[in-house]
Formats: structure tokens, C-alpha cells, sequence
């Protein structure tokens, strides 16, 4: 099996982009990616690609939602759709398939138009689906993970506040940030009530726009930059509520068996990870994701955000793009953009989010949701500075 190298990532400033669609936002991550490359690259250079999208505004059914906006025809194009892991997916599918062989140089985009249609997430909440229940919402699932950990470790609200802060403090010095303000503590419990304890500044906008990622095998990668970024490790896990795991109320088992995967085939621990990129879409996601991820012990997630460890400045720095809850969270571009965010720090060309403890590696995680079992899916992906 060959290695594997990020040489060279785009995306787009995030937001609500009514003025483009999604073959704009799109064509613009190519191109933007497509520049990134040292010694530059031609688009008849890439000889396969991965396309993640949810498809909410319903623009790309198929790989030909790649295709179109980039004039990547005649080559194999697989469309990834893996919940909120869907960018993270396609990135480990490409992955993969290089490895083995089947393809030199793939692209890897992920778009997601999250406004500007009437078939988007309100229609589908409308639907009549047997496994749905009433009132289940994205707050409400992630606003009792809260209260459950408050009660089982004695988790504070202000603790859980400090999430959003520390992401919007990160935000505000990203220039891809669909969020560019700061807040403290008071700001984030002070603001609107969604589901208690979750307030508005505890939970990640609706946000548009575009990734892309260019990789390429051992073979070839010194063809196109003396800096590659390596992909040393991936995991993948499915889960459900429905096996009747209470564990789940404080913790998502998907997000720990994917980052287990990814550590063996990488070969080193969680206390290897130098930064990290992860799934914030609610404050308390990230909080138990520390968890999970084996960066702290069960239960002390809290105090691990409140002594700064996961700071810009601390041991560990996570989400210094800002995470979901400042970016943004288009769900097919997501992961694609915390790979490219982790392939810039890596590179040390983060500008004023860059972490400040050289790191060697950094991991990138999504959890998703399925049939009212959120994180019944996680994707986890380690790259590495040194091959």
C-alpha cells in the first residue's frame, strides 16, 4: 500500500452566500486549491474524485456535481453522502483509493448550499418518518447530553459556555469564519434560550459554501511540492441509540472506535495530536469530544476547556479555525475544510490562527446522525508532518 499526501487545499469564505450557487461555490474551492499546489498543477493532472455532499438544496445527485463546476469529466467520480461525516467520508474514500492504486491524483471537494431552497431541512423535518419523535431536535439531543453530564460529573453551565468563547475568540481571527466576533461567558449564557441548557451562542449557524482538497501518492507527490502533509491515519464507525447504550447520553462510541482505528494505523496515542479540528456543532459536542477522543478522561472535558489546554495558545489547540460554531457547519464541505485547516497548520501557514507548539500531528473529526441516533457515525483522520 502506498502513502498517501494533502498537496494542495482551497475553500471558500463561508456564509450565507445567496449571490452564489453551488457550481460557484464550488468552481471557487477548485480553483482556490488548484493555486495551493508549490510547483502548481494542471486539472488533467487529477485522475479521479470524490464529491461530499448531503445535497440539501438538491444541485448534485451525482458526481456530475463535481464534474460541471470544475471540467472534471471523463474521470471516475464517486458522490459520498455519510451524514455530518460526508466530508470527512469522501476525504478517507479518496484516501484509500490512492492508496491501493486506483488513482495517482484525486480531488476531494465538498459543497453544501444550506439556503435558497423549499426541499431543505424544514421540508424534510416535515416528513412523516417512523423513527422520528416529537419535539426530537438537534437542540434538544444535544441540550440533554448537557444536563446528563452536568448531573453525572458535575459539569457547570459556565464550563460549557467557555466553548463557545474560546471557538469565538478562534473565529474571529479566521478569515474563512462565517462568525467573526468575539464573546464571553455572560454573552453565551445570556443569550436566547433554544433548549435549556443550550443557548443561542451554544449552537453553530446555517452556513453555506465549499472545500476542496488535492492528494496525491508517494509516486507522485514530489511532483508538485517539497511540503506535503501525510495522511497517516483513518477510522470509521457506526452506532446507535437504539442498541440501548446509555453510555451515549455523556459520550458518542462511534467518535472512540474511529479515533481508536485512526491511532493504530497511524501509530501513536491521543497524547501524540498536536491540534485538532472537531465536531462543535453545540458547545457540548466538543466538550464530550475531548472525551472520546481519549484527549482527556471522562467527565473532565469541563476542566479541560476551563484551564485553557485546548486554547490557541495551550498543550492541545482545538478548533482554532473556530470550529463549526464560528465557520459554520455546510455539511458536505465540513470536513473537507478541517482537513485543509489541519494541512495549513501542519504546513505552518495557519497566519493568525497558527498553534504555537509545532505540531507534528493533527487529527480531524466528524460525528453525524441517523434515524434519532446522533453520532451514530463518526469519521476520524490523522495527518502527519513527516511521512
Amino acid at each position: 500500500m502506498r502513502d498517501v499526501a494533502v498537496i494542495g487545499a482551497g475553500m471558500i469564505e463561508f456564509g450565507e452566500l445567496y449571490e452564489q450557487s453551488t457550481d460557484d461555490m464550488a468552481e471557487a474551492a477548485f480553483l482556490n486549491a488548484l493555486d495551493d499546489v508549490d510547483y502548481g498543477i494542471s486539472p488533467d493532472e487529477i485522475d479521479a474524485g470524490w464529491l461530499g455532499t448531503s445535497n440539501i438544496a438538491g444541485d448534485a445527485n451525482s458526481g456530475l456535481g463535481l464534474a460541471h463546476p470544475t471540467g472534471q469529466f471523463e474521470i471516475p467520480i464517486m458522490r459520498v453522502e455519510n451524514a455530518c461525516a460526508t466530508g470527512s467520508s469522501a476525504f478517507r474514500a479518496a484516501v484509500e483509493a490512492v492508496r491501493a492504486g486506483s488513482a495517482d491524483v484525486a480531488l476531494v471537494l465538498g459543497v453544501e448550499k444550506m439556503h435558497d431552497s423549499a426541499e431543505g431541512l424544514i421540508a424534510n423535518a416535515a416528513l412523516d418518518q417512523v423513527w422520528r419523535g416529537r419535539g426530537v431536535t438537534m437542540p434538544a439531543f444535544f441540550g440533554m447530553r448537557a444536563t446528563r453530564h452536568m448531573h453525572e460529573f458535575g459539569t457547570t453551565r459556565e464550563q460549557i459556555a467557555e466553548v463557545s468563547v474560546k471557538n469565538h475568540e478562534n473565529g474571529s481571527k479566521y478569515p474563512y469564519a462565517h462568525y467573526q466576533f468575539t464573546c464571553d461567558v455572560e454573552d453565551v449564557v445570556q443569550s436566547p434560550q433554544v433548549t435549556y441548557p443550550l443557548q443561542l451562542y451554544d449552537c453553530c449557524p446555517v452556513t453555506d459554501g465549499a472545500a476542496a482538497t488535492i492528494i496525491a501518492s508517494e509516486d507522485v507527490a514530489d511532483n508538485y511540492t517539497d511540503d506535503p502533509i501525510w495522511a497517516a491515519g483513518s477510522g470509521l464507525s457506526t452506532d446507535s441509540l437504539l442498541r440501548g447504550n446509555d453510555s451515549a447520553l455523556v459520550g458518542f462510541e462511534a467518535t472512540t472506535q474511529a479515533a481508536n482505528q485512526a491511532y493504530d494505523q497511524a501509530n501513536i496515542g491521543p497524547e501524540d495530536i498536536d491540534v485538532a479540528e472537531v465536531h462543535d456543532c453545540f458547545t457540548i459536542t466538543e466538550l464530550i469530544t475531548y472525551e472520546d477522543l481519549g484527549f482527556c478522561e471522562k467527565g473532565e472535558g469541563g476542566q479541560f476547556v476551563e484551564e485553557g489546554t485546548v486554547h490557541l495558545d495551550g498543550e492541545k489547540p482545538v478548533n482554532p479555525s473556530g470550529g463549526l460554531l464560528a465557520k459554520g457547519h455546510p455539511i458536505g464541505a465540513t470536513g473537507v475544510a478541517q482537513i485543509n485547516e489541519i494541512y495549513e497548520q501542519l504546513r505552518g501557514e495557519a497566519g493568525a490562527v497558527q498553534v504555537g507548539n509545532d505540531p507534528q500531528y493533527g487529527l480531524q473529526h466528524n460525528i453525524g446522525i441517523g434515524r434519532n441516533a446522533t453520532g451514530s457515525v463518526s469519521c476520524v483522520n490523522v495527518l502527519s508532518r513527516e511521512r
